[in-house]
């Protein structure tokens, strides 16, 4: 097998560190003139959201893609007809000027992959539903009937191989975590394991007619399944000897911030740890909007690999067992790192969010409303927001009014000892000044300390303390995480609330890099609050930010969650005026997920993680779900939000907005 190069031993069982930048070198592959994997960069691409049969639509709107970022741009192809006017649309880019390889995008039709994949220059297919079933039903396969269908399968697949072969076409085998088969769910169930076996299975029969173009894609809209399914993947391909290049993405992630903030936890946790080739952000925006954010991301990496740190022999920090390993720490299945709780922090305790207010003014109780506390002067009073912080960093300043009685107020060690009244009033010290002190909080002490200081801190006692893990270093997550990983070897059972600092970050950029940064280490169940600290940038944004991390990352719901597929050339409706309609009306329903999807592709599939399901069925029809359940079918389109709502009512999951 030429071109290929794999480190069978992975340092941290998924990829070459778990404690050093290293990208994780893959097979290159060519996609048309642009080449993917190896040391090339981390490509961009989206999805044009046109009706494939309107070229010029299609092909305009490419070129807005193009000049936006997108270095691949795929187009949807639902039955050969579409698949033919592929060539109509490539060869109007052509005669414009554009060369960027174009993809095809394949669900159920191999007729029309095949067709594809003599015009353009890769074609994407499911293994979920490309030859195979997914009718949602729960079906027992036999050892036998199991093998029958994989080689009905398989037979079907070889045509389309046989075709890239031919034609040079690149291939993506992409995995949806949403639409596995029939078969695949009988023996696997809708889990990580199963998406690999899913690709799995089609990279063998690839493999066995010697054919090796291929990129690989572990989506999904859960960004901790996704995480875990890719990291599977690279260990069971390298496994293998196989090094193929990965294609990161979340699916459904929704718009706006949540959008970005869920595409950069699942996407940036990945990046950081050297994994990924090319990435799309599924956006339920404009496809050029998904570009820049995909670009935002990539750009963190380009020096990276230069520029990392290796902490100095002076301070190191001493992982326990061979290879960065510890059976206590599984990247493969979210477990929360077990600790004693401290005060309401830790233990069961879900994490929580630590804001500094010490820039404000502590004269204007109104400045609160950022930070969920919404004060009515005539009653006196605080009015809680669901996405209300849980402390204040105060540093050497004292406000002049009281602060509301759940919001716990964190000063500067020397300043809180001088404190009259320290009632919900609490210390942060540096280390040394813990350990060198006597006088300490009866019940909560927050102590700072660098991720590189772990030898000083197993020499003090540490009663009634939540420690605040910072970093300077470049690749600060890889740190802070062996931080984590020590502590556990050490059982060392202290609450950590993780601190970071960006300076001079527009708003856009913060909420990509922090969801990267505490996306990482939350995924993997590291971390009892989060504390981001972004001098000159708004304490709100701060705030919202902090909450959709934790939210996106599932350790801690605060609002409702729109599992929203960014639209392409199939969707049946405006998604984006639909989503901020459903929005409106059901944004105060906590907790809820509600999946809205444009067609019957991106239907009940992508939905496996929604509580509610809105699909486009057809020409002002939509199709109602209840999980993956069908509740209500091809109601008109005028109707449909109405009756989702009584849905949600019947089933006694419905407040009232307030």
């Amino acid at each position: 097998m030429e071109n290929l190069s794999v480190k069978h031993e992975l340092g941290g069982g998924y990829c070459n560190s778990l404690t050093q930048y290293s990208r994780f070198l893959t097979r290159e592959v060519k996609i048309g003139d642009i080449a993917l994997g190896g040391h090339n960069p981390i490509r961009i691409q989206s999805m044009t959201t046109t009706d494939t049969m309107d070229t010029i639509g299609t092909v305009e709107q490419t070129i807005r893609m193009v000049e936006s970022g997108c270095e691949y741009v795929r187009i949807t192809a639902p039955s050969i007809r579409e698949a033919e006017n592929l060539a109509n649309i490539k060869k109007e880019l052509r005669f414009r000027g554009y060369d960027v390889p174009l993809i095809a995008d394949i669900h159920f039709t191999p007729n029309a992959a095949e067709m594809a994949a003599r015009i353009v220059e890769k074609v994407r297919v499911n293994p979920g539903n490309y030859a195979d079933k997914k009718k949602f039903e729960n079906l027992e396969y036999t050892h036998d009937a199991y093998t029958a269908e994989l080689e009905r399968i398989n037979k079907k697949f070889i045509p389309l191989i046989k075709i890239c072969k031919e034609y040079g076409t690149a291939m993506r085998i992409g995995t949806n975590h949403g639409s596995l088969s029939d078969r695949i769910m009988s023996h696997y169930g809708d889990t990580p394991r199963g998406m690999v076996e899913s690709a799995m299975e089609f990279i063998r029969m690839c493999e066995a007619e010697n054919y090796y173009n291929l990129v690989i894609s572990m989506k999904a809209s859960n960004t901790q399944v996704m995480v875990q399914a890719y990291r599977l993947l690279v260990e069971t391909m390298v496994k293998e000897g196989m090094n193929y290049p990965l294609h990161l993405g979340v699916t459904e992630a929704g718009d706006g911030e949540d959008g970005r903030i869920k595409s950069a936890v699942g996407i940036g946790t990945l990046l950081e740890d050297g994994l990924g080739d090319t990435i799309r952000v599924s956006l339920t925006e404009d496809p050029e909007f998904e570009a820049p954010v995909a670009k935002a991301l990539a750009d963190r990496y380009v020096k990276r690999s230069l520029e990392f740190e290796v902490r100095s022999a002076e301070s190191p920090i001493i992982l326990p067992t061979p290879n960065n390993q510890l059976p206590t720490y599984s990247p493969y299945a979210y477990s929360r790192r077990i600790t004693q709780s401290v005060q309401h922090i830790g233990d069961h305790h879900h994490p929580l969010v630590m804001i500094d207010v010490s820039k404000e003014n502590l004269k204007d109780p109104y400045f609160l409303s950022s930070v969920g506390y919404n004060y009515s002067a005539g009653l006196d009073k605080y009015n809680l927001a669901d996405q209300a912080c849980d402390l204040a960093f105060l540093g050497d300043n004292l406000p002049s009014f009281s602060f509301p009685g759940n919001l716990k107020q964190v000063y500067n060690y020397h300043t809180w000892l001088n404190l009259r009244d320290k009632n919900n009033c609490h210390p942060l010290f540096s280390l040394e000044e813990f350990s060198r002190t006597e006088v300490k909080d009866e019940f909560l002490n927050f102590v700072r300390i660098d991720a590189s200081q772990l030898t000083t801190l197993t020499t003090v006692s540490l009663d009634n303390v939540v420690l605040v893990l910072e970093t300077s270093a470049k690749h600060g997550m890889a740190e802070q995480r062996a931080f984590f990983i020590a502590l556990q070897s050490l059982n060392m059972q202290i609450p950590v609330i993780i601190r970071r600092s960006y300076e001079n970050l527009d708003a856009d950029t913060l909420m990509l890099y922090a969801a990267t940064d505490f996306g990482a280490l939350f995924t993997d169940g590291f971390g009892d609050g989060i504390w981001i600290d972004a001098p000159g940038l708004d304490l709100a944004l701060i705030n919202s930010t902090s909450f959709g991390i934790l939210q996106a990352t599932r350790t801690r719901i605060s609002k409702t969650e729109y599992i929203s597929c960014p639209s392409c050339g199939r969707t049946l409706f405006d998604l984006q005026e639909t989503t901020q309609l459903i929005r409106s009306r059901t944004d105060h329903l906590k907790g809820l997920k509600i999946g809205i999807m444009g067609c019957i592709v991106n239907g009940p599939g992508e939905m496996a993680d929604a509580d509610y399901g809105y699909v486009g069925t057809g020409p002002d029809k939509i199709t109602l779900y209840r999980g993956q359940e069908v509740v209500k079918k091809n109601v008109n389109t005028a109707f449909a939000l109405d009756e989702l709502i009584e849905i949600i009512k019947n089933d006694g999951n419905w407040i009232e907005k307030i």
